[in-house]
């Protein structure tokens, strides 16, 4: 039996008798395998021409080309770049898919006839450009389901919004972006969603499923500490207030907030300091030195908990040292968290399609902007693994090495597509 007619005995035979409802599961299954071929002609596309956050105008008209062609009402320049379509079937519950577009600043080392060899501008550097987090399969397997779920015509028992999100990696300005601006825009303002779905292609082997109820990937929130001292001549500390020893002090002292100061049986989390800038010459104490870094968490009170300690602990050493530290704070992506009561709901529709392959995900300290959707409406974020087979080409997200196993991407599209179609026959 296929995956489909068995999803059929489960889901689709609460709405029709199990002969209609096995004929349309097969149908369905037919359909998937159909748009393989063009799924993986699109990612090959997409990856070979990727696009900065905000910018993916060529990604953006493709999307939108094609889910005009599938009849659907389509909108545009969402949050800049932004696609919306909008998929009617019968009377039913309104589901959201969403898939987000943007490359990095990554120059890409993989040897493929189709690898990147794009340029772009960030932060006023000339870079190369890589999906090296594997957005195009993202946006290749959404655009798969879309022509899936519009070919059942009125037989989709419920209304898909298709969400292809520009500047999930953040804003090369650091402005308002990706989902949040989505949403401030109106993405769910005509309907909310009843579930949001959505995945992440992961160095899981390929075709693995991989999720857990609760807290999934971390908070990030960001910081800068500017520590004033007292600029002097080199050879005379004495003469001044040395912000550099008082930043190297105060580094020290932010790593004993989650080693020495949080209870460990609680959360994970992490404060990272990524760069200190200080300094012309040798000789020269400077006046100020500029700290930024990392906070990640999966919980909101920890969250707010790390924020004063981190204020506190830059103060009071930089007073220590006659100093000053002015603190900023920057709330980034919440937690994604997926609501249990919908993965225990989806959980076997995800078994039935992964099989031995579904697992339970552990925790990891990335981030992710789903999380904004998933606030709105009850959210489910997935795990697809694409690690290929040979450990040598194993490499993590980010990495200008970053390789996904195209073998996963039919098992997205069946994901994505299941979710779908049983969680509107179960409400």
């Amino acid at each position: 039996m296929s995956l489909f007619a068995r999803i059929a005995t489960i889901s689709f035979a609460v709405l029709l008798t199990p002969v209609a409802a096995a004929d349309l599961a097969e149908s369905v299954e037919r359909r998937v395998e159909a748009v393989m071929p063009e799924v993986v002609s699109w990612r090959r596309d997409l990856h070979e021409h990727p696009e900065l956050g905000n910018r993916e105008f060529r990604t953006a008209g493709i999307i939108a080309e094609h889910l005009r062609e599938l009849g659907m009402e389509v909108r545009t320049e969402v949050a800049h770049t932004g696609v919306i379509g909008v998929l009617k079937g019968g009377e039913g519950p309104v589901v959201a898919l969403r898939a987000d577009m943007d490359g990095l600043p990554v120059t890409e080392l993989v040897d493929l006839p189709f690898a990147s060899k794009a340029r772009g501008e960030y932060l006023g550097q000339d870079v190369g450009v890589m999906h090296a987090c594997g957005h195009d399969n993202h946006v290749a397997i959404l655009m798969g389901v879309a022509e899936v779920l519009a070919g059942m015509g009125d037989e989709l028992p419920g209304t898909v919004l298709f969400l292809f999100q520009p500047a999930e990696e953040g804003t090369p300005d650091g402005t308002v972006g990706g989902a949040e601006l989505m949403l401030q825009e109106g993405a769910f303002d005509e309907v909310l969603p009843d579930a949001v779905f959505g995945l992440h292609v992961f160095p899981y082997p390929a075709g693995v499923i991989a999720t857990r109820p609760g807290g999934l990937m971390a908070s990030s929130d960001s910081y800068k500490i500017t520590v004033t001292g007292k600029q002097t001549h080199g050879a005379v500390p004495w003469a001044g207030v040395d912000p550099i020893v008082t930043a190297s002090q105060i580094v020290l002292g932010l790593q004993t907030i989650v080693s020495r100061q949080l209870d460990a049986t609680l959360t994970p989390s992490i404060v990272t300091v990524g760069k200190i800038d200080g300094g012309v010459r040798s000789n020269i104490i400077p006046e100020s030195v500029d700290l930024i870094g990392t906070i990640r968490t999966f919980d909101a009170e920890t969250r707010l908990d790390i924020h004063e300690r981190i204020r506190r602990t830059a103060t009071h050493i930089a007073e220590a040292a006659g100093a000053k530290a002015q603190v900023d704070i920057d709330l980034g992506y919440g937690v994604t968290r997926n609501d249990p009561e919908l993965y225990q709901k989806m959980a076997p529709t995800l078994r039935g399609v992964a099989g031995s392959q579904f697992i339970e995900a552990q925790q990891t300290t990335t981030a992710e902007d789903f999380s904004y959707f998933a606030n709105e409406a009850p959210g489910l974020f997935l795990f697809l693994g694409v690690a290929p087979e040979d450990p040598s080409l194993v490499y993590p997200n980010h990495s200008p090495r970053f390789y996904a196993d195209e073998r996963a991407l039919p098992v997205g599209v069946r994901a994505l597509t299941a979710l779908t179609l049983d969680f509107m026959a179960d409400n």
